[in-house]
């Protein structure tokens, strides 16, 4: 949908005069997966795609939220935007308000909200970071709080959290944020220090298989996974005092994982270890154009998905099998919060044809899924658009 479809559909809901829209990414990660809650590395970018916000300040003492994605709508009050509305998705928008107030920040006027979206829903592509960032970069300069950007980026943290019930890292908000056309984001998930890493792919493309079987983050197996990475943390300190897995070497870590006597907790952590350590890596393979290399670490990094984390399953393993038996295919794995959602594949440019081709049909043999694919262009960071 175009900025002009969206002036207009705005205008239609809540009529003429002046409104401002603002536009915050989805994201995929390239590699770094289930590492930023342990104060690992991570390393996406943000898409072309994500979430859109129009908003009108009114006189009133009241939110309206309407989405085009989503029938529901509410109309809150400015004095109760620190309470949630049932499951609805409007507790995004919500959680992020309840953050401006936890700072101290009154809204004396209400406002019109109208939410766009084109990050496809349960694709494990930040639908609702993007959703997040956008209300808070909106909110701050609607209202004029004056808050900077990296503070922004926690408040939406915290908002989903608070508000949505998952113990998220801060990788999605951070790119939501940050991110840079042609550049990915290299983030220290402990101390928010990052590099924009140029992305220079000649003659390869990034393409984002979407299984289409929706990943669910709020059904507590992401939060499983926190707290078997507490548990091992725990078993750890024992023997070397540490508040996160971050602070075990690879090295370290094969001296103790004996000692982590739960099987599920110590296979977390040797997922979360090694996937540190290829994260690094595949930053230095990349910055020195070692394509090859860069895609065998992306395959390392499934494998430990699927065999160490467990968060993959047949969906996205059968996507990725079919992807690594296309000629021209240089690395693939499932990215995001898993259990379902999408895959990433580096894919020279003269093989995607090939690849949506046979990988969608013998994804769709096996799963009885029909695939979606998208060739990924990489783009900025959440803006105000006018």
């Amino acid at each position: 949908m175009t900025i002009t479809e969206l002036k207009k559909k705005f205008i239609e809901k809540y009529g003429e005069g002046e409104f401002q829209g603002y536009f915050a990414p989805g994201r995929v990660n390239l590699i770094g997966e289930h590492t930023d809650y342990n104060g690992g590395f991570v390393f996406p970018c943000a898409l072309s795609f994500g979430a859109y916000l129009l908003i009108r300040k009114m006189g009133r003492k009241s939110v309206r939220f309407a989405s085009l994605n989503l029938p529901f709508e509410a109309e809150v009050s400015v004095d109760e935007l620190d309470r949630k509305v049932g499951r609805e998705w409007v507790n995004y928008p919500i959680g992020v308000f309840a953050q401006f107030l936890k700072k101290g920040i009154r809204f004396e006027q209400g406002a019109d909200i109208l939410i766009y979206g084109d990050v496809p829903n349960g694709a494990g592509l930040s639908s609702s970071a993007a959703l997040e960032m956008v209300t808070a970069v909106a909110v701050n300069e609607t209202w004029n709080a004056g808050i900077d950007r990296i503070e922004l980026i926690k408040m939406s943290q915290k908002a989903e959290h608070e508000f949505a019930g998952v113990m998220c890292g801060i990788m999605d908000q951070f790119v939501s944020g940050m991110g840079k056309a042609e550049h990915a984001v290299f983030l220290n998930c402990d101390t928010l220090d990052y590099d924009l890493v140029p992305v220079k792919l000649d003659g390869v493309k990034i393409v984002i298989s979407n299984t289409n079987s929706p990943h669910k983050l709020d059904s507590g197996m992401y939060n499983q996974r926190v707290r078997e990475c507490h548990a091992a943390v725990e078993a750890i300190s024992k023997y070397k005092p540490i508040k996160a897995l971050v602070e075990v070497s690879v090295e370290e870590f094969r001296e103790l994982e004996n000692k982590i006597e739960d099987e599920a907790a110590r296979k977390r952590a040797r997922h979360v270890i090694t996937e540190i350590a290829r994260t690094e890596q595949a930053v230095k393979e990349l910055q020195a154009g070692n394509l090859v290399n860069f895609g065998i670490l992306m395959n390392g990094s499934h494998d430990s998905l699927r065999d160490d984390y467990e968060v993959t399953g047949l969906e996205l393993d059968t996507m990725v099998n079919e992807a690594r038996k296309i000629d021209g295919v240089i690395g693939s794995r499932m990215t995001g919060g898993g259990f379902g959602g999408c895959t990433v594949s580096l894919v020279k440019e003269e093989a995607i044809e090939t690849f949506i081709d046979r990988v969608g049909k013998n994804y769709e043999a096996v799963t009885g899924l029909k695939p979606a694919f998208y060739v990924a262009e990489i783009g900025d960071g959440a803006k105000r658009l006018f």
